[in-house]
């Protein structure tokens, strides 16, 4: 139990480094939490500072997900630690302690959990992510449509209740941090990806 609860810590406070925010700070951006959507996730980096940044921001967030649920596999934590851990790393995204708790919507960071915990299942979520983004040109659409089918791919890929149950867990948190963006899709006001926004 020990174990658990440090992996879990651990892996709160590598999910509250914010790439985004980190990244942009590195080379001398605007603040994405005061630029564009007011969000510090790779689809506001993109609009503030192009390509490269968004990419690295991407993978900065993703690995948050990946590394501690890897470690905690090999040390041999049983599925409910590891899904703990992936809980935990999740949560230091959205509500980074390091950064007055001002985290990002998570999508990478649970995306990075899900390839740790069940890769098969992420890897259909991130093909249904691009396909969404690439005819809607919306990221919040592609991942509110992701995000709602993240419970089923899981349990259909790994038939484990813990797995399924934490995901599930973060797909209500995830739906509920996208209501905004929800808002904008049913007025059509919602930004498409590649538009420079910056207020």
């Amino acid at each position: 139990m020990l174990d658990t609860i440090i992996f879990i810590i651990a892996a709160y406070l590598l999910g509250s480094l914010s790439s985004a925010i980190i990244i942009c700070k590195i080379l001398r951006l605007p603040d994405p939490r005061t630029q564009g959507s007011g969000n510090p996730g790779a689809t506001n980096v993109l609009r503030i500072g192009g390509k490269g940044p968004a990419i690295a921001t991407l993978l900065g967030d993703v690995l948050k997900g990946v590394i501690p649920v890897l470690a905690a596999e090999w040390y041999g934590l049983t599925t409910l630690g590891l899904s703990l851990t992936a809980l935990a790393a999740f949560l230091g995204h959205i509500f980074p302690v390091f950064f007055r708790f001002q985290g990002g919507k998570g999508v990478a960071t649970a995306l990075g959990c899900l390839i740790a915990l069940a890769w098969p299942a992420a890897l259909t979520l991130a093909i249904t992510w691009l396909i969404v983004a690439f005819i809607s040109r919306y990221s919040s659409l592609a991942a509110i449509t992701a995000t709602l089918l993240a419970p089923i791919d899981v349990w259909v890929f790994t038939q484990q209740i813990d797995f399924t149950a934490i995901t599930l867990v973060m797909t209500c948190i995830l739906i509920y941090r996208h209501k905004g963006n929800i808002q904008k899709l049913l007025r059509g006001e919602e930004t498409k990806i590649g538009h420079k926004t910056v207020k």
